[in-house]
This record gives structure tokens, sequence and C-alpha cells, in this order.
């Protein structure tokens, strides 16, 4: 355990050159006092790490000492080749670049590792696309805006918004890729704005750069982002009866994750039928008339009125087309009349 904190110390001093004992106690999440005891080890073992005082001090390693681990796991290698699978990278214009680190790296483990990027091939596949998406070429633009993110350079994107085109000045921070489309993420002027990349209709690169804020968070914001865009479509909410089955597939049928796992959890229930009642956001009457219809008898909407009464009226109209003593017309060979026929 010791040796494991030991090594991530250095290769946390290799990484960022200079760090305060609080920074690396909570790297590394210890106590400083911990850390200090870890240092002299270091120093120990021979290791020139040395101390600046003062308020922009820290330790550092001295000289630019680089360490040479050989240590690498057999865990450790299969995830550094997961990271590496086909796909994003590629359509970013990176699958060179990954294809070479991933040799460089493969030539410095141990025979006994080298087995690693087939194993995980073998075991792990990523496939981004939803269900009943077939997977299309990549955006036009991804790659040049993708260099762009990599260089932090100031581009000028035209983009179709509705009916019509406008142009952008951006400072471009991130790719996104959610469902198998890619998204932009970037600043203009003072506001952080999302782009879809596949309406996108030129980039044009400056050589000017710009300075990205230090604590700005990709994946947090894009996670504020898609939250409020969930909240901002989900402005109405039905009330439902649920039979124990319908509760079951509920998941797979409303399109309305956002909130689910708290009104399950939320529901109450089950009554002496073994229904459960819900309240569950969701986007429009329209919307969940459409979605609903799928859960059939195994539903019962108690609100909102029009909505309940949509259902009713639809219940009525598709039992009118099963009622037992109805016989549809036949041919003279016994099968159901064509058109022509009746």
């Amino acid at each position: 355990m010791r040796a494991a904190r030991l090594i991530s110390l250095l290769l946390l001093l290799q990484a960022r050159e200079v760090m305060t004992a609080a920074e690396l106690a909570r790297e590394l999440e210890v106590s400083e006092r911990t850390v200090y005891r870890d240092v002299v080890a270091l120093s120990a073992a021979g290791v020139p790490v040395y101390a600046d005082r003062g308020p922009a001090g820290g330790y550092r390693l001295l000289g630019g000492y680089r360490t040479r681990l050989t240590g690498m796991t057999r865990d450790e290698a299969e995830a550094l080749f997961l990271a590496g699978l086909p796909g994003p990278a590629g359509e970013m214009g990176l699958a060179d670049a990954v294809a070479a680190a991933e040799l460089k790296v493969l030539a410095a483990l141990p025979p006994s590792l080298r087995d690693a990027p087939a194993r995980t091939g073998q075991r792990f596949h990523l496939d981004v696309p939803g269900w009943y998406h077939h997977r299309t070429a990549p955006p036009t633009w991804l790659t040049e805006l993708a260099g762009a993110v990599w260089r932090d350079r100031v581009v000028t994107l035209r983009y179709q918004r509705g009916e019509r085109e406008v142009t952008r000045r951006i400072c471009p921070y991130g790719l996104v890729l959610k469902n198998g489309t890619w998204y932009l993420v970037g600043r203009v002027g003072e506001d952080v704005r999302t782009y879809r990349v596949d309406r996108v209709t030129a980039v044009e690169p400056h050589e000017e750069t710009f300075d990205r804020e230090p604590d700005f968070d990709l994946a947090a914001h894009w996670q504020h982002e898609a939250a409020s865009f969930l909240r901002s479509m989900l402005r109405a909410e039905v009330t439902l009866r649920l039979s124990p089955v319908g509760l079951r597939v509920l998941r797979h049928l409303v399109d309305a994750p956002f909130g689910y796992d708290e009104a399950v959890a939320a529901a109450s229930g089950p009554d002496g039928q073994g229904w459960s009642t819900i309240r569950l956001p969701i986007e429009s009457v329209d919307v969940a008339y459409a979605q609903l219809l799928g859960l059939g008898p195994e539903a019962e909407v108690c609100d909102p009125p029009e909505l309940r009464a949509r259902l009713a009226e639809a219940a009525a109209r598709t039992a009118a087309l099963y009622v037992t003593d109805r016989t549809p017309p036949t041919g003279q060979d016994g099968r159901p009349a064509a058109d022509g026929q009746r």
C-alpha cells in the first residue's frame, strides 16, 4: 500500500513539477503528516525531491529528474488499451495517433503483458449509437473542430439553426459524444453554449488562441446543461396507476428518464389489487398519449383529465375492432375478402 502511494507521489511531482503538501494530501487522500513522511522516504531512497519555501513554494524534483517505472500490472495495461477503443478517436482524426501511442506502449511492456491489447479487444467493444440507429459517417467538420479544441484556437463557424444559417465566433472548449451525436461546447462572448456538430456547415480556424478558465470542467458542465435541458422539456406531470407489469415496463416505453427513479421511489402502493400510483414528469399531453398507449391495460391515467379522456376514447375504439361477434367478410375460398370483393 505504501509503496504504491510513494510511486503515485513521485508521478504526481513528475507530471505537475511543483505541488504543496496540502495538494499532494488531497490527491493521495492522506494527511499532510503522511506526505511529509513519504517525502522523507523518497529522499532516503535516492530520489532528489526537495521543498521550496515561501508562498509559491512546494515540493519538486531536482534537475528535471524522471523515473523509469516498469512495474505496470496486468490490470493497468489492459485498462490502458481499453481507453483506446476504436471509434470516437478515429472520428476526430486521431486514429493514427492512437495507433502509434499503442505501439510505443506495447514496445515498453514486458513480454508477459504484450497480449493486453488482444485480450481487451476480445472482451470489450464500444457501440456508440443507440438501438435502431445505423452508424453514419462522422460530421464533416468534426476533425477541424477537434484540432481547434486541442490547440485552443478561436474559430468562426456557420451553423444551421432551423431555416436560417447563423455565424458565430467561438472559443471551442470541448467535444461531447452523446448517443452517437457529437456536440461542441464553447464560449461565445460571455456565454458558454452548445452546438450540434452535424449542423455546422463551415469552419474557419484562426491563428488567434484563447485562454480557457482553469476551473472549467467539461463533464460537470455537460451534466448540468443536460439536466437543465430535460427540466425545460418536462413541463407537465401525469398521475398513473400501474400494474406490476406496467411498473416494470414503464421505463422502456416512456421517454422521460429524468426524475424517473425519484418518481418510482416516491410511488404509493401497491394497493389491494397490487397496483401502484406514480406521478411522472412529461413533456406534453400529446407525447404522453403516444407513449402510454404502449402500456395498454397495464396503466390507468388518473390525471390530467384531458389525457385520461383521450386514452379512454382510444381504448373504446380499439375494443370495437375486436368484438367477438364480428366476423370479417370472406371470399369464395373462405379467406378474408379483399376490398374489391366486399
